[in-house]
């Protein structure tokens, strides 16, 4: 995901949304041209365990930003914590400008987490029908990894059961460490291949899914049907 956000980030230009920006850990990417303001659900550290003074908090379904005034929108691994998702992309498609762009990532073959507000795995099928009816154009999906990505990542899940163990007494952590430290070397060599294979090719299965999409131009509008 870094990857391809550190691609895309730094050519932008205007305002910039981040919506569901958690920490905002991909600010930094963005230049010194662009406006960029956060935004995320009031409930966001108690539930996900974010909090930060520069970000705008809401509640409900209403994102606290004008229509049609933002250039850029950027929502990383958000979309799979909202339970209507068609409100959600309503609102981005109010917030862009016409023309705006919308950079979108989500996981596939990841763990339930932040248990129980992780509810959706979206495949590009979905992902294309949603965000066309939505009033989006131009749209594009591309997988992060493929099966053998997605082989090392569920095997180095497993080695840091034993390598960092969560919610285990003491005693109990120290013997799952001592236990994990030969396996230390290939937690290594699986992260080493693992990265390598993001230079392959895309398949069935994949960490997740990038998605770059368009709200429809007034002068384009004909092109852009919803389906």
């Amino acid at each position: 995901m870094w990857n391809d956000l550190s691609t895309e980030l730094p050519p932008v230009r205007g305002t910039v949304v981040d919506v569901g920006c958690g920490a905002q850990p991909y600010r930094s990417l963005f230049g010194k041209d662009v406006s960029y303001i956060g935004i995320d659900t009031a409930d966001a550290e108690a539930r996900f365990g974010y909090a930060d003074s520069s970000t705008r908090y809401f509640q409900g379904s209403t994102w606290p930003v004008e229509d049609a005034s933002v250039d850029f929108l950027l929502c990383t691994e958000t979309l799979e914590h909202v339970l209507e998702p068609r409100e959600f992309l309503a609102e981005a498609i109010r917030c862009l400008v016409p023309g705006g762009k919308m950079f979108m990532t989500v996981p596939f073959s990841a763990r339930w987490h932040y248990i129980p507000y992780d509810y959706w795995r979206y495949t590009p099928s979905s992902l294309e029908y949603l965000l066309n009816q939505a009033g989006f154009t131009d749209i594009c999906v591309y997988a992060r990894g493929n099966a053998l990505t997605v082989a090392c990542y569920k095997i180095i899940a497993l080695l840091l059961l034993l390598l960092m163990p969560q919610d285990k007494s003491p005693v109990v952590g120290v013997a799952l460490r001592i236990i994990g430290i030969p396996f230390i070397p290939l937690f290594v060599l699986l992260g080493c291949i693992g990265n390598m294979s993001l230079w392959g090719q895309g398949g069935d299965d994949c960490l997740g899914y990038t998605v770059l999409a368009r709200k429809c131009n007034r002068r384009d509008k004909p092109a852009c049907s919803r389906g």
